[in-house]
């Protein structure tokens, strides 16, 4: 369960490995998305859930990566070319651990995730595609 403001709907999640960012984090989110407003009179605040969202596991990984992926081995990419596409994305992989992913991306494709991802000591989930895109695309859905 992930909660986070309307105004910048992201937050932190640790990470165990790169591979998360390409087939999702393995856990499915259920995201709630508020605004939050204060009334400085009455020293009070009020929550308002604009959004509440569930993204289906195979669903939370990276968007410009599960996209560049598929689009590599749609135009008939091969290890070599998904090699260079994950050492450009910088993902925290080593030379072994990139080749067991490329390998693995030839057998078993991801599903295009719809979070967009980005590298730090922590990953910063953001959730605006998500939001976008809630109840238009397969796994992701507006409750809310």
């Amino acid at each position: 369960m992930k909660v986070t403001s309307f105004r910048q709907p992201q937050s932190s999640c640790p990470y165990e490995s790169a591979r998360q960012k390409i087939y999702g984090l393995g856990y499915a989110l259920l995201i709630f998305v508020y605004e939050k407003t204060d009334d400085l009179i009455t020293r009070t605040g009020t929550l308002n859930i604009r959004h509440t969202i569930f993204v289906e596991k195979e669903r939370t990984a990276d968007f410009q990566t599960t996209t560049g992926i598929r689009r590599i081995l749609e135009n008939e990419g091969n290890r070599d070319d998904l090699l260079a596409f994950l050492q450009e994305r910088m993902l925290p992989v080593d030379d072994i651990g990139a080749s067991r992913i490329a390998d693995e991306l030839l057998a078993h494709p991801p599903e295009i995730g719809y979070l967009t991802i980005s590298n730090a000591l922590q990953w910063r989930l953001q959730y605006s595609r998500v939001i976008e895109r809630a109840g238009s695309v397969a796994g992701v859905y507006r409750l809310r």
